[in-house]
């Protein structure tokens, strides 16, 4: 897969705010937080602020081909899709491993994809590889046009496009639903908690980005993270690794249509839904809160009660406003789904040291997100 990096400095005007910290690593260039996070938090689940998302990419595909092309390379059923009905896709490399993915609006006249910070060079570039001789026309805007999130499922602003985030999706065929997805979740899609995380992406003017926001309270990524990994959303670059296939973290349900016709990777994904299950599946931590540690993506998972075998890694760890610190990880598939397990914090290699120095343990208690 293609791993989301920054490829330029880029710092928000947002950074300019009162009480801006700047984020680091993947999200970095925009406020990790604004000397509030738990705060933000609560404002975000009111409805009552907004998050800088202005490092995200944006291309925009234009021609009367643009919507038969993309299905027929991506995971999403797309011909004929509505103007102003958001979606996502992935674009799987031939082994059907995860290597981008793809918020997608069309406004009837255009297609408007927002990525992953980094992300902009390494697809437009396949893309155009892809495009042979058909009528499409792709192109950058990323520097026109920036991202701002909102805790909102209306698909309509007077501030820009939206893309309201389908998580977490339609109901599947095993509950009475659509045979064209699929949920390896623990729950039903009416218990899902995704389903109490409205969120939207509201495509504005990148002159305009403070003006967008207005009067609204900013809430940071720190805020914005935490509300995801309760909502057991997987992200690129978080929960994602070389390794990724969509059914390990649940993103069959709203990213990838089980009876459209082929494309890349399309393989791995039929023969893993209809014969097998994922090697690997996502869990949601919930960690010891008696220190203030808290572990990084990468870092070890083990159990304890089998030697500190490694049985996974951290993908996404953060302070929840309610739940204290919790983490998303990815383990394998045969780990009994009662195991307590331990995350040993500053360890980023297989054999669970970096630098010399010794991990420290954070004990974890699993809830099941894909089920065993």
């Amino acid at each position: 897969m293609t791993t989301p990096t920054q490829t330029a400095p880029y710092r928000s005007p947002l950074l300019g705010a009162p009480g801006a910290v700047a984020a680091e690593g993947l999200d970095a260039g925009v406020a990790w937080h604004y000397g509030d996070p738990h705060a933000e938090q609560r404002a975000l689940v009111r409805g009552e602020a907004v998050v800088d998302q202005s490092h995200r990419g944006v291309l925009r595909l234009a021609g009367p081909d643009r919507l038969s092309w993309l299905h027929s390379i991506t995971t999403q059923a797309l011909t004929g899709l509505p103007a102003g009905v958001s979606t996502e896709t992935l674009v799987l490399s031939p082994t059907g491993r995860i290597e981008h993915a793809v918020h997608l609006l069309d406004d009837g006249e255009a297609t408007w994809l927002t990525l992953e910070p980094g992300q902009v060079d390494g697809l437009r570039t396949w893309l155009e590889r892809m495009r042979f001789m058909l009528r499409v026309e792709i192109e950058d805007v990323t520097d026109r046009f920036a991202v701002l999130g909102e805790p909102d499922r209306s698909p309509e602003s007077p501030r820009g496009l939206v893309w309201v985030d389908p998580w977490p999706g339609a109901t599947p065929l095993a509950e009475g639903g659509s045979a064209d997805t699929a949920s390896y979740a623990a729950v039903s899609t009416l218990e899902h908690p995704g389903a109490e995380r409205p969120w939207r992406e509201v495509l504005v003017p990148r002159g305009e980005l403070a003006a967008a926001v207005g009067e609204r309270r900013l809430a940071g990524t720190w805020a914005a993270e935490a509300l995801r990994v309760e909502a057991w959303r997987p992200r690129l670059g978080r929960e994602t690794d070389e390794r990724s296939i969509p059914h390990e973290l649940d993103w069959l349900r709203t990213a990838v249509h089980l009876h459209k016709g082929c494309y890349r990777g399309q393989e791995t994904v039929a023969k893993v839904h209809n014969l097998g299950r994922p090697p690997r599946r996502l869990v949601l931590l919930h960690l010891d809160g008696s220190s203030h540690d808290l572990p990084s993506p990468g870092d070890a998972v083990v159990d304890p009660a089998a030697g500190d075998r490694r049985v996974g890694h951290v993908t996404t760890a953060a302070r929840h406003h309610e739940l204290g610190p919790v983490a998303l990880a990815v383990v394998k598939r045969s780990l009994p789904a009662d195991a307590q397990l331990v995350a040993l914090a500053g360890s980023r290699t297989t054999d669970g040291t970096s630098d010399g120095e010794t991990p420290r343990r954070i004990a974890a208690a699993q809830e099941t997100v894909v089920a065993p």
